[in-house]
């Protein structure tokens, strides 16, 4: 892609999320596209919300099990910005029309006590650069469409990436957790919606042990010389699948001995 068609999808993006009207797949508009062109975009969509008065507050990690990896034929994860204004409380009202085609994971959040520098980083460091972790909800949302209507053709990782990895919201949990003093493999949600039961699934659906995900994105990060930072929130992947959360939905995720993290859709 050349810088003009970076601007061009990343303004595309930027308008859908503004109007609530999804664009076309960028993956049909510019079949070369490839994943470094993707981060690009993405880099260009989140400058677009900067100019916009908003902050970066840290990262999501998705398609972390080898079942999405699988349905968008990729072997690693991708990333993605959080961004203040995606901050919602425990048991938070979303307002009506704040999100296009809202989806919620179950994941557990880091939240940094120290800068995290790849490349190289180990579990330990991760662990060492850890205030907390806490059971957390992503809201997931798409400025782009999830199938195009001419040809059949579904959204590629290049599309996923492009759009902030389909990234939407985080409701934080309320639980604060030492992470060298809790089996994170074994920290499991029930995630329902309006009372019944959609998904189930353990931490260690996250790369085996979600601090993995936390390592993989410390060291891409480091090939364009960023960082995590000290007080940033880093989602690492979702450990279900994730479940439709239309208007008047009501999402819970129990995480047992460790809460309940919940939201309400208008």
């Amino acid at each position: 892609m050349t810088p003009d068609d970076v601007k061009t999808a990343a303004q595309r993006l930027f308008t859908a999320e503004q109007t609530g009207k999804q664009t076309g797949l960028l993956s049909i508009a510019y079949p070369g596209m490839t994943m470094d062109d993707a981060y690009l975009v993405q880099s260009a969509l989140i400058n677009h919300h900067k100019s916009e008065g908003r902050s970066v507050i840290g990262w999501k990690i998705g398609l972390t099990s080898k079942a999405m990896q699988a349905a968008l034929n990729i072997d690693i994860p991708d990333s993605g910005v959080l961004l203040d204004n995606m901050l919602f409380a425990n048991g938070a009202k979303v307002p009506a029309g704040r999100f296009i085609q809202p989806r919620i994971e179950a994941e557990i959040a880091f939240v940094m006590k120290s800068d995290l520098a790849g490349p190289d980083v180990t579990v330990e460091q991760v662990l060492d650069a850890t205030d907390y972790v806490a059971p957390s909800l992503e809201i997931l949302d798409t400025r782009i469409l999830r199938v195009d209507p001419g040809s059949g053709k579904t959204r590629n990782i290049c599309d996923t990436i492009s759009d902030n990895a389909a990234n939407g919201g985080i409701v934080m949990g309320d639980a604060k957790l030492d992470p060298r003093k809790v089996d994170m493999r074994w920290i499991g949600a029930i995630a329902s919606c309006n009372g019944e039961v959609e998904e189930t699934g353990l931490g260690a659906g996250v790369l085996n042990d979600p601090a993995l995900g936390i390592v993989w994105l410390a060291n891409r990060l480091a090939n364009y010389g960023d960082t995590i930072k000290a007080g940033e929130i880093v989602l690492s992947g979702s450990f279900i699948r994730p479940i439709e959360a239309p208007a008047g939905s009501v999402i819970e995720a129990d995480f047992g001995e460790f809460g309940i993290v919940s939201c309400r859709f208008g």
